[in-house]
């Protein structure tokens, strides 16, 4: 995808990336982690997408905090990079994002839903609907959770 983005650091298995985020607010570190699940329904590999600002004095990340950095499209963009580079080590690997809050998980369907062509050239899209069963990403559609595999 060619959309403006940061910086990534990765760790050797591709599994946790750090980046700043740079802004009215100064430079913030975020960290995206992918952590695998055991779950029956999906028989590959599952990993849930982490997202947040690393709290330096708790020394975890904090998926609650709102930072304003003024740069959201350039964040997402850049947990997109995240994802790709993942799934180049984990190409079988399914990925499970939803955000902390209701709110979050819209703003990362707007994100899709705005770059959807760049987003599904690389990526199979699915939303979890209200009754928690899985179909094909629909633009601006709510959903509750979404899953991603690479093409």
């Amino acid at each position: 995808m060619s959309l403006d983005r940061y910086d990534l650091k990765a760790d050797s298995n591709q599994l946790s990336f750090e980046f700043f985020s740079d802004g009215p607010k100064g430079k913030i570190k975020k960290i995206i982690q992918f952590k695998r699940l055991i779950n029956s329904e999906f028989p590959n590999d599952l990993f849930n997408l982490g997202f947040g600002d690393f709290n330096d004095a708790k020394g975890k990340i904090d998926d609650l905090v709102v930072s304003n950095n003024n740069d959201s499209e350039k964040i997402l963009a850049t947990v997109a990079a995240a994802s790709i580079s993942f799934t180049d080590q984990h190409p079988e690997a399914y990925i499970i994002a939803q955000g902390s809050t209701p709110s979050r998980t819209r703003f990362y369907i707007m994100g899709i839903s705005k770059n959807l062509k760049q987003v599904t050239d690389v990526f199979e899209i699915w939303g979890a609907s209200a009754d928690g069963q899985w179909e094909f990403f629909q633009k601006n559609k709510p959903y509750k959770a979404l899953l991603a595999k690479r093409k």
